[in-house]
């Protein structure tokens, strides 16, 4: 049985930041040829498969002049010619890849889509209007429908991705403030097919995804600022409720309220521990006020501790002893069964050296590969060199029971 004294969470962390990775790609297409449609897929190098929409005009029969290259470019594709084309699209839509996944990242890949879509959906109502068949007419509707909603989708992302390339890098936490909502998983998800479609531009690659590592920032500083300020401002209103509270004994019993509802956080807790601090050297202040503070202070800082697990108080209590010999004493006495106990400052608690080195196993690969998500958030405050270069020792010393 280990006594573990109240003591201040680590003030260092280690945070991780997301990144979009993307590298050439050979990319197999969806031939669009004359009135030909071929589709293939295909794999290179990973699991990752990529696709693309091209259509190219194929009409031998016709020699076109350096003057009327532009004029043909512009037309595009004769009417009789698009429906075929958009005949062979309906058809790999709902045959070949069916899923909306897959669209997405046709679409995404295409630099025809834009040319294409109006004749493609006027052509999808035409083949339904035309159909006898009742279910293939459902089909082809329903096909149109969920393929303009992953179209529009896109459509949103290249409108706002379209914004942060003509924003300058020090404005994109400002464009993030008023547009946070548009900044989706889908919205990143999509940055990096985009990216990855240019697999014959490594630079127009890296600018992407230079892009996309700037937004994330952005939005994960956003998103960090806005909680803190919300937890704020609802710690500050559970204190004024605390200190309005008609006795000392009601107002510890509103503390232990929070806690046993998991609603004491550690921003209630700074304000309160900022109170005592500040009354503890304040010439001004009653010592009868003081008292008041010290026991809210001991009181929220007790139950905040108690809401750790157990095997995380004691390693952090094992970390904070520097001598080698007493460390290893305190080890013996964790590994030692017996009633646990809570007293007013310190709390009587015992594990087993299994669940340990397994906590310690977690903390350590979650440092060295990046994994701080996998850590339960009392803990996370652990992911510091120093405490890390200790963790490797004591791990050693907990392997040998």
């Amino acid at each position: 049985m280990v006594s573990v004294l109240f003591q201040s969470s680590c003030s260092c962390s280690l945070s991780t930041l997301h990144s979009i990775k993307s590298k050439a790609r050979t990319v197999t297409p969806l031939f669009l040829a004359g009135t030909h449609v071929r589709f293939t897929s295909g794999m290179r190098e990973g699991p990752q498969r990529c696709f693309t929409i091209c259509a190219l005009v194929d009409d031998k029969s016709s020699v076109v002049t350096p003057k009327e290259k532009k004029k043909d470019t512009e037309k595009f594709v004769d009417n009789e010619r698009m429906i075929k084309v958009c005949d062979k699209l309906i058809e790999v839509f709902m045959v070949d890849k069916p899923k909306p996944s897959d669209w997405r990242r046709l679409l995404a890949f295409s630099k025809e889509w834009d040319s294409i879509r109006p004749h493609f959906f006027k052509q999808c109502q035409e083949r339904a209007d035309s159909e006898d068949n009742p279910e293939m007419k459902h089909k082809v509707h329903r096909l149109a429908r969920k393929l303009k909603e992953v179209d529009q989708d896109i459509q949103r992302h290249n409108e706002l991705l379209n914004v942060i390339k003509r924003t300058p890098p020090a404005e994109i936490s400002e464009l993030v403030a008023r547009r946070r909502k548009d900044f989706t998983n889908e919205f990143f998800d999509h940055l990096h097919t985009v990216a990855e479609s240019y697999y014959e531009n490594p630079d127009e690659q890296n600018a992407l995804a230079t892009l996309g590592k700037l937004s994330i920032a952005a939005v994960q500083a956003y998103d960090t600022s806005t909680e803190s300020i919300d937890a704020l401002n609802a710690a500050e209103l559970k204190l004024q409720d605390i200190i309005n509270s008609p006795s000392l004994d009601a107002a510890c019993k509103k503390i232990d309220s929070l806690a046993e509802k998991n609603q004491l956080d550690s921003a209630l807790v700074l304000m309160i521990t900022k109170a005592w601090s500040a009354a503890k050297e304040s010439n001004m202040m009653k010592d009868e006020v003081k008292d008041i503070l010290y026991h809210l202070y001991v009181t929220a800082r007790g139950n905040l501790q108690r809401l750790m697990p157990k095997e995380v108080r004691i390693l952090k209590y094992l970390l904070s002893i520097e001598d080698p010999a007493e460390q290893m004493s305190a080890l013996q006495d964790a590994f030692t069964p017996g009633e646990e106990l809570e007293g007013t400052d310190v709390d009587y608690l015992y594990t087993t050296p299994v669940d340990l080195q397994s906590l310690i196993k977690t903390v350590l690969e979650a440092y060295h590969f990046s994994r701080e998500g996998s850590l339960v958030k009392e803990a996370k405050d652990l992911m510091h060199p120093e405490l890390i270069a200790k963790m490797e020792q004591l791990k050693k010393l907990v392997e040998k029971k």
